[in-house]
């Protein structure tokens, strides 16, 4: 396999990370590949309901079979059959610090995207059922930090998430806040230093 460009994107819940792969995607020729939507079709296709905790299973049990670098993999198999198309590919999002090793391996660099939680979590809110999220998304806002502290500190088992040691292996870390998607996308376009282009009116996962 050629080198290719590659940009991992990490960060808390809500903060944008689908953001920035549809910011790459549609106005700097990039693939964008969410590795939380592969997840979710294992779900469908096993019949378990697509939930935070199932998908944690389902990336765990891949990463102890395949190597903790496996959804990073797995998006790069997806841009290899029409890389011709592409000028790289970004996948979101990263919740082990393996695939960010893999990332950085394969020559990439890792986004580390936030915002302020209550930011994040009525953001969530407003867009779940338009992005299909109803039942996966419909928590209180003490759920929800409760669940991002799990996923955020490590179990002791190497294979689960561990947001916080991506966090530490980031290259770039960027702050989606309320000032909106233009001002976003400036910031991330300046941090990885690509030319800006018309805007478009997206907000984030």
């Amino acid at each position: 396999m050629g080198k290719i460009q590659i940009i991992g994107v990490a960060g808390t819940n809500g903060a944008g990370k689908d953001t920035v792969g549809h910011i790459l995607a549609e106005h700097h020729g990039y693939l964008f590949v969410s590795v939380t939507e592969l997840l979710r079709k294992e779900a469908e296709r096993r019949n378990l309901p697509v939930e935070r905790g199932v998908l944690r299973t389902i990336s765990a049990e891949w990463r102890r079979a395949l190597g903790l670098g496996v959804l990073v993999d797995k998006a790069v198999a997806e841009y290899e059959t029409v890389k011709d198309k592409y000028a790289g590919v970004v996948l979101a999002s990263l919740r082990n610090p393996g695939e960010a090793d893999r990332v950085h391996a394969l020559g990439g660099t890792v986004i580390w995207v936030d915002a302020d939680p209550r930011v994040r979590y009525d953001r969530i809110q407003k867009a779940r059922v338009e992005r299909g999220r109803a039942g996966e998304d419909d928590k209180t806002f003490e759920q929800f930090q409760k669940e991002e502290a799990e996923e955020m500190n490590r179990s002791g088992d190497s294979a689960t998430l561990n947001m916080a040691a991506v966090k530490q292996r980031a290259d770039i870390s960027i702050s989606n806040d309320d000032s909106g998607v233009e001002k976003f996308r400036h910031d991330l376009e300046q941090a990885l230093r690509l030319s800006g282009s018309e805007d478009t009116d997206r907000t984030g996962d």
